[in-house]
């Protein structure tokens, strides 16, 4: 048994910016603050670090309370800003022709491993028509460190399949180094993607099992997610 565990943001998906435009008009409305998350990275990293990053920034209390009006105001704007029109939004190349592969492909599962809230996941999947290859996974609403969220899936999906799932069935899926260090925190294969804003280059000195260009090539990219762990 193989159990993929995808990322979502520029490994399955992009949304032209829908995300952080979601976020900085949660931040305008609720705090009056402008631009406020420029000089804030994203990519790789959990949404509630995120809140939590720009909260303390901008010298407002960086606790929980807070962080959840973030998360319920943001909720609000992506599920408009998601419908919008912007360059570069759409699936990464050869995605959905994949997962059709591998949903038909025995012993192999799909799930989510992802630095965004359950919500936002479901809400930007859903937008673009691929939230029902997913059987479950591991979301920031778990820890708002990505090294975390490895057990989270893990355990779902010994859950959902009535069985012990071991590391060494899972995969990691993802277009970061951060998705790369997340995975070997726990001795798990890890395939790393270079359809976000990372080269081939600095994605193979974070030392993943494999680089994949991207999905168009499936036969590449079955071998890579497929073949037994190293």
């Amino acid at each position: 048994m193989t159990i993929l565990l995808f990322d979502i943001d520029g490994t399955l998906i992009r949304t032209g910016g829908a995300g952080r435009c979601s976020m900085e008009k949660a931040l305008w409305t609720l705090f009056d603050i402008e631009d406020g998350f420029t000089g804030i990275p994203m990519m790789g990293r959990t949404d509630p670090e995120i809140f939590l990053e720009v909260l303390s920034k901008h010298g407002l209390p960086a606790n929980r309370e807070n962080e959840r009006l973030l998360r319920e105001k943001y909720f609000q704007y992506l599920e408009e800003e998601i419908k919008q029109d912007r360059p570069g939004k759409g699936l990464c190349p050869g995605v959905k022709d994949l997962l059709f592969v591998l949903q038909r492909r025995p012993g192999c599962l799909l799930g989510l491993l992802t630095g965004n809230y359950h919500r936002s996941a479901e809400i930007k999947l859903r937008h673009f028509g691929i939230d029902s290859f997913f059987l479950t996974g591991a979301y920031a609403d778990d820890s708002p460190r990505r090294q975390d969220l490895v057990p989270f899936a893990r355990r779902r999906f010994s859950e959902l399949l009535k069985q012990r799932v071991t590391l060494s069935s899972l995969v990691v899926i993802g277009d970061t180094p951060r998705d790369v260090h997340c995975a070997r925190t726990h001795g798990v294969k890890t395939v790393a993607v270079a359809t976000g804003i990372h080269s081939r280059t600095e994605l193979e000195a974070a030392h993943p099992d494999a680089v994949l260009d991207d999905f168009s090539n499936k036969k590449t990219a079955l071998a890579a997610l497929c073949d037994k762990n190293p």
